[in-house]
């Protein structure tokens, strides 16, 4: 059996999360699907659409408020009474605050962002994206996946709603070390890009900061948030939490649109996972050509206004 942690954030639920059981139902055997926190009756029914055997529930107040100390206790003793062989988990900060402590603790071995499941083994990046690894995992464990590694609408739906179990659980609180406290964001204007359905990003090829008013007009036009490869955002052209790529933010959008973006394996292995990419770029021999599923050869300057013409009309 196959037990993935569903992640929420402000009564939300995380869109990794559907990615992640995308996953385990892929693996084969049974999947069921945990909610930890206080009051999470609406993200239980949320994820009961999926296809699978159980939706348990551990509700209790000293998990109103994510701590990696609460989630450890909680997930420590959930984990010893349904006694998955396989623990799924997206790979998100979140997560990779609490999870190495979690298989510290149930002594299970944690192979971490995994972009693709063979048999009873996974594919992992290393050294930036340059190489994958397949990693072979023996008896109980538990595996953290890329966000985009596995697509959100691939997730199988039941025919009907799951049956949902509130799990016998109580989290002592007296053992829960840290203070919650808000989520760390760099500026007022911090945003999450895993979550953007569409995306708009500059490169290199947008020459100047003072052209960065045609790629966030185009962005308006059409809905999207704008994010950058690391040249942008190391110039300080754009905000740091903007940035996409292996040093950057993993996205999955529904559209990903690059301006001026070569391509380089750093920025690619962090929007390869989105459902249909659009390349603008003049040089024909990009790399990111290679997997855009639309691509236009040509100055950006003057498809970019074309493209919010059309948008605008």
């Amino acid at each position: 059996m196959i037990l993935v942690i569903a992640e929420h954030r402000d009564g939300k639920l995380n869109r990794a999360t559907l990615e992640t059981i995308a996953a385990a139902q892929g693996s084969g055997g049974p999947v069921k699907i945990a909610v930890l926190g206080s009051g999470v009756d609406a993200i239980a029914k949320e994820v009961a659409t999926a296809d699978a055997s159980e939706i348990i529930v551990v509700d209790d107040p000293a998990l109103k408020d994510y701590t990696a100390d609460g989630f450890v206790l909680a997930l420590a003793d959930l984990i010893a009474a349904e006694k998955p062989e396989r623990v799924f988990l997206p790979h998100t900060y979140q997560t990779r605050d609490f999870a190495p402590a979690l298989a510290a603790r149930i002594q299970r071995p944690l192979v971490t962002d995994c972009v693709a499941i063979k048999g009873s083994s996974y594919v992992r990046p290393m050294f930036q994206g340059k190489l994958q690894a397949d990693i072979a995992v023996e008896g109980p464990h538990l595996a953290t996946f890329q966000i985009g590694a596995f697509r959100a609408d691939a997730m199988k739906s039941g025919t009907a709603p799951v049956a949902t179990r509130r799990a016998s659980i109580e989290v002592d609180g007296s053992k829960i070390r840290q203070k919650p406290e808000a989520p760390f964001k760099e500026a007022k204007q911090a945003v999450d890009l895993s979550q953007a359905e569409r995306i708009v990003a500059v490169g290199r090829g947008i020459k100047g900061q003072e052209h960065l008013k045609l790629a966030q007009d185009l962005a308006k036009a059409m809905g999207a948030e704008l994010a950058a490869s690391r040249p942008i955002c190391d110039a300080g052209w754009l905000p740091m939490d903007r940035q996409i790529g292996s040093s950057g933010q993993t996205v999955a959008p529904r559209l990903y649109v690059a301006l001026g973006i070569s391509g380089a394996i750093q920025h690619l292995v962090g929007m390869k996972g989105a459902r249909t990419i659009v390349a603008i770029n003049k040089d024909p021999e990009a790399p990111i050509f290679e997997i855009a599923d639309y691509g236009i050869v040509g100055d950006l300057f003057e498809v970019v206004p074309a493209m919010i013409a059309e948008l605008n009309k």
